[in-house]
């Protein structure tokens, strides 16, 4: 059985059925996705993060599906009524829903009409009409003609054969198949207002009168449909294509037209039955289906942008200016030197109400003088326009060369306000340690973001209309892995950034910083075998992704996981060159004129193994944030009446959803690259132009001042 359940995965995720295999046996062990990604390559063939939990999460579906396979069989084996035919159909079904149609007809149900039928004794005349034997339905129907059971006419009688093969028509196996086939492909999707009074902003306007094939429905249309619907302004329906289905199923329960009666009989019960009990169980599957297609949309969508959010290049080493902007209750501003350490908070009025930029820029200008602030930090909430032009007149004014730069602050205010942040600031008002947030955010964005739960950074579309434990799993997922491939040190790292290694506990992330609070640094990654919780097994997983950059072991600075310490020595002395020689040129020149495939052999260990010891020793603090494009610094501020149509201008990628992307160019409003716009060829997805932290030039198409509205185009239109 399992064979074939590794077939089945390896023909869903198009890897070796042998690779799966082997996959399904690490995880099996307890071993972790980042742990066999990074360390395993000779046995998954180099499979990334995303291609081994697919196999997982494939794996699990196969599981749980032969389960029920075999559950299935079971209960209806136990009626009685198991055929070699239907026990071949279960067992060579693929899917779910297949299974359970199969299952319908055995299924134990609620007293129906149809079950409230048979119990009056009507089954064997329903079974004679059903094959269509009858000559004269009429006078056999008088047999069944009872006081007791309220059967007083004919007319009573046919109703509860009627009913009866109504559902029998209903648990088709097969019909119900192709009537769900027939409404994904020819039914159509009617929206209609319910109630347009709850609509005050009139967001589901142009669904008030709304038909959209079935089949091209596009996640976003769904999802807001969907919501629509359950605030209560919409009404939703699925139209199936009636009369075509219909035609099918009188042509195959009907193979005998010779008695009329028998005919009208039939023709009344497949109608009932489609009406009455197929259409309303398939509009739920394909409404269900539809949502969970677009939630799976939506949750991919959240995880991509989720993952280059957490994957900007830190700005290391720089002294930043955080300014967390608003208008009554003042911009606060904290500075953080280079470790991530604060200095000093305050508070300054250049916005509304007050208008005190006087001495807002005193404020500024002592800070920036006082710590040789190197890089100012903006929120982006309310008043970050506001503060963004107050900064650039500052720096125009004093001539500074010191840039600014516009920061993603969702979130921030969550952190501020949670129990970590008052640990983490517990002298500091919630305000001024959101300011020290969006300072950290630019130092170390990965860092600062795992503090604050995925969901609440915001740059998803309708995520708080999808399935939250789908949501979850995968954000913690994306998490985990951005943490993991950049590394961790054990030295500054947080709890909350700790937590997300693999193996690692929230309990044992805490314990790390514990013993590091009592004891001080750590000086080697082998002291961390004597923390409570932290058992081989875990060691094992995560110490590879736990760093010790200034430790009396030049390896542990490195990704090279402890498994492979001799290999490396060897390969040092192989090379004649020894550990004080690791992160230089004499060692890199070495390195370079190895034969990775003789050396792996000479080593006893994989060639990909080999490869990545040889990276890590080049650069042993190499990290693959610094590669990707660096955030857009600025000194001069827009605004929307500077805009011109056809003007070329550089962006931010803030938020990327299914019809386009906005892209910050610098005014008050996000502007709109439309999908349409992304490309002069046809574009599947935003996501496979472009991604959220991503600078990328556009040309101004369209501004309406009054609506607030900018159309961007990221094909050049003056050409």
């Amino acid at each position: 059985m399992s064979t074939q359940l590794e077939q089945w995965v390896a023909g869903e995720t198009e890897v070796k059925t042998a690779t799966v295999k082997k996959v399904i046996e690490l995880m099996d062990e307890g071993n972790t996705v980042p742990f066999i990604a990074r360390y395993r390559k000779e046995v998954t063939g180099g499979l990334d993060e995303v291609q081994i939990k697919q196999i997982h999460d494939k794996w699990q579906y196969a599981v749980n599906l032969a389960e029920r396979k075999e559950e299935v069989i079971r209960l209806i084996d136990e009626q009685g009524k198991l055929t070699e035919e239907l026990k071949r159909d279960i067992t060579q079904a693929t899917q779910l829903q297949r299974v359970e149609d199969l299952y319908r007809p055995y299924k134990q149900k609620r007293r129906t009409r149809a079950t409230k039928a048979k119990e009056k004794g009507l089954e064997p005349l329903a079974l004679l009409v059903w094959k269509q034997e009858l000559s004269d339905v009429t006078g056999k129907a008088e047999e069944f003609l009872s006081e007791e059971y309220a059967l007083k006419t004919v007319e009573d009688v046919l109703k509860g054969v009627n009913d009866i093969i109504a559902e029998w028509v209903s648990d088709e196996a097969e019909y119900r198949e192709y009537i769900r086939s027939e409404t994904f492909k020819r039914g159509q999707i009617h929206a209609e207002a319910k109630d347009s009074n709850k609509d005050e902003k009139g967001v589901y306007e142009m669904y008030y009168d709304y038909d959209e094939a079935v089949r091209s429905l596009v996640s976003h249309r769904i999802l807001a449909l969907n919501r629509g619907e359950k605030e209560e302004v919409l009404k939703v329906s699925v139209e199936p294509p009636t009369e075509r289905i219909l035609e099918y199923l009188k042509r195959n329960v009907i193979t005998n037209q010779a008695n009329q009666e028998t005919v009208k009989i039939l023709q009344d019960a497949i109608e009932d039955s489609f009406k009455r009990l197929i259409h309303p169980a398939v509009e739920r599957e394909v409404r269900n289906s539809l949502t969970e297609k677009a939630e799976g949309q939506s949750i991919e969508v959240f995880s991509k942008n989720l993952k280059n959010l957490l994957l900007q290049p830190p700005l290391k080493g720089k002294t930043v200016l955080g300014v967390d902007p608003a208008y009554r209750t003042g911009c606060k501003l904290a500075v953080v030197d280079e470790t991530g350490k604060v200095h000093d908070v305050s508070v300054m009025y250049p916005t509304a109400p007050k208008h005190d930029t006087a001495g807002a820029e005193k404020i500024v200008m002592d800070f920036i003088n006082r710590f040789d602030v190197e890089l100012i930090a903006i929120g982006n909430g309310t008043a970050s326009r506001e503060t963004e032009q107050f900064i650039s007149d500052v720096i125009n004014k004093h001539t500074l060369d010191i840039p600014y730069m516009i920061v993603n602050e969702a979130g921030a205010s969550v952190y501020s306000a949670s129990k970590l942040a008052r640990e983490e600031f517990p002298d500091l008002q919630v305000e001024e340690r959101s300011a020290a947030s969006i300072a950290r955010r630019v130092q170390d964005p990965l860092a600062e973001l795992v503090k604050i739960d995925p969901k609440s950074i915001g740059v998803g579309q309708y995520q708080h209309d999808v399935a939250q434990k789908a949501l979850n799993e995968s954000l913690t997922f994306v998490v985990e892995t951005a943490v993991n491939q950049v590394g961790v040190n054990v030295n500054t790292a947080s709890p909350a950034l700790l937590q997300y290694v693999a193996g690692l506990s929230k309990t044992v992330a805490n314990n790390i910083v514990t013993k590091r609070n009592e004891d001080g640094k750590f000086i080697n990654r082998n002291q961390l075998r004597q923390i409570p919780r932290l058992g081989a097994k875990t060691y094992e997983q995560g110490i590879g992704f736990l760093r010790v950059p200034d430790g009396e072991n030049p390896f542990d600075r490195t990704p090279i996981h402890p498994e492979s310490y001799e290999q490396a020595k060897q390969l040092l002395w192989l090379v004649e060159c020894d550990m004080e020689d690791v992160g230089t040129e004499k060692l890199s020149e070495k390195l370079n004129n190895v034969d990775a495939g003789v050396m792996a052999e000479e080593l006893a260990i994989g060639e990909p193994t080999l490869r990545d010891i040889i990276s890590a020793l080049k650069k042993p603090e190499r990290d693959p944030r610094d590669d990707l494009p660096k955030p857009l610094l600025k000194q001069n501020v827009l605004s929307m009446e500077d805009l011109q149509q056809g003007m070329e201008m550089q962006g931010t990628v803030r938020n990327v959803v299914d019809f386009g992307v906005f892209v910050d160019i610098g005014v008050k409003q996000d502007g709109l690259v439309h999908i349409s716009k992304m490309s002069n060829k046809f574009v599947k997805h935003p996501m496979d132009i472009t991604s959220v932290g991503d600078v990328v030039t556009v040309w101004v198409e369209n501004i309406d001042i009054d609506k607030g509205r900018i159309a961007l185009s990221m094909v050049n239109g003056n050409k």
